[in-house]
């Protein structure tokens, strides 16, 4: 393989191992984001910057909105990303590790070239990011390392930082804990309010992500894995929630499924289903009696998870006579934010595949991207970095 076919990357990752076992001397971490408005006058230009390049007009990105000026026009996001920021550091500085924690997002202030003009002033020359998306599909992994080729670009940083990555999470431990903490005790609580219900028919546990174009999905990892129609995308999320429910106190006789939320695009374009609002629609006439809803795809408590599910999906439990509880996200769990300088210390220390945890059979992931991962259809490929061209 030849040398130097990861753009971007460290010496250990140039040449594009599928994990890299070799030590790397990084000297801060690059936490990146999706970015959000924190007023009323961020709203538009900050929708602008999530739908750049469709051509969508304003007036209908003030649909979207309206989500937003609900909460004063500020999104939770960044708060959060502050949190993580601040426990990050306060991990690494318990288990004395030196290394600074930069933070930039895709969409909004502080941006990613932001970060990385705070990085060469600061004298960091090779960087390990944490994108807060811990599943493979165009948005959730490759559009993060497209905005960091980007960046470095804007910044005239390219021939000065490189920027690895850590490996997609979505079966870490430190990520799926959290989950099975709250599943559990999600069950508990419904157990309590309705004395003798009965689990195995009158409750049902639905576990949302955000949803993507069909298209999209099927392309999420690498093709030569042979996923099927939806991906990886589809595949990741279907097997940690299988080891949810059998490691979730009292939840291995309970229906489940995967459903789907937050979909944006024009009705002409399949995007994955079914949609949670659909799916719970359907629940009365199979004898439920209570929903547990579980954001699995989702790392912190974001204006998805607020206005799709706090807002609109317990709306529909309570129009269909239902009970509806949402399980909590990682936010800053402590086994999340353990979990993220562990897979941090994977890169610094080399760690060997073997060492490396995985709770399902699809991981660890892939440090270094394969070739034509995560293709977006529309846009075709842009150049990335973190990941074997295209």
């Amino acid at each position: 393989m030849s040398a130097r076919i990861v753009p971007g990357a460290s010496a250990a990752a140039a040449s594009g191992p599928e994990h890299v076992t070799e030590p790397v001397a990084y000297d801060a971490i690059l936490l990146a984001s999706f970015g959000g408005p924190e007023g009323q006058d961020d709203v538009i230009p900050f929708l602008r910057n999530v739908t750049r390049g469709r051509g969508i007009p304003d007036e209908r990105l003030e649909e979207v909105a309206h989500h937003y000026r609900a909460f004063g026009g500020i999104s939770p996001i960044n708060a959060q990303n502050r949190e993580l920021k601040a426990a990050l550091e306060a991990e690494l500085a318990g288990r004395g590790i030196d290394l600074p924690v930069l933070w930039g997002n895709r969409n909004w202030d502080p941006y990613l070239r932001e970060a990385l003009t705070e990085a060469d002033a600061r004298g960091f020359r090779t960087l390990i990011a944490i994108a807060t998306s811990a599943y493979s599909s165009y948005s959730s992994c490759r559009q993060y390392r497209e905005d960091f080729a980007i960046a470095l670009d804007e910044t005239g940083l390219g021939g000065t930082i490189t920027i690895d990555k850590v490996r997609q999470f979505f079966d870490h431990p430190g990520f799926v804990q959290p989950f099975i903490d709250g599943v559990g005790k999600a069950l508990a609580d419904v157990r309590e309010r309705f004395e003798g219900i009965d689990p195995t028919r009158e409750i049902e546990v639905l576990f949302t992500t955000h949803s993507i174009p069909s298209a999209d999905a099927e392309r999420s990892g690498p093709a030569s894995r042979g996923f099927g129609p939806d991906g990886a995308y589809a595949a990741q999320h279907r097997a940690v929630a299988e080891v949810v429910m059998l490691a979730a106190a009292g939840a291995s006789d309970v229906p489940w499924q995967l459903v789907y939320q937050s979909r944006s695009g024009p009705p002409s374009q399949p995007w994955l289903e079914p949609d949670i609002n659909d799916a719970i629609a359907e629940l009365p006439a199979k004898g439920v009696k209570a929903v547990v809803i579980v954001p699995l795809g989702f790392v912190s408590d974001h204006m998805e998870v607020m206005w799709d599910l706090d807002n609109e999906a317990l709306e529909s439990c309570a129009e269909h006579d239902l009970f509806g509880v949402r399980v909590p996200t990682p936010g800053v769990d402590p086994s999340y934010v353990a979990g993220l300088v562990d897979l941090v210390l994977e890169r610094v220390n080399g760690t060997p595949v073997a060492e490396r945890p995985a709770v399902t059979g699809l991981g660890p992931w892939y440090d270094v991207c394969r070739p034509g991962c995560c293709e977006n259809v529309r846009l075709g490929f842009k150049p990335a970095l973190s990941g074997i061209a295209p």
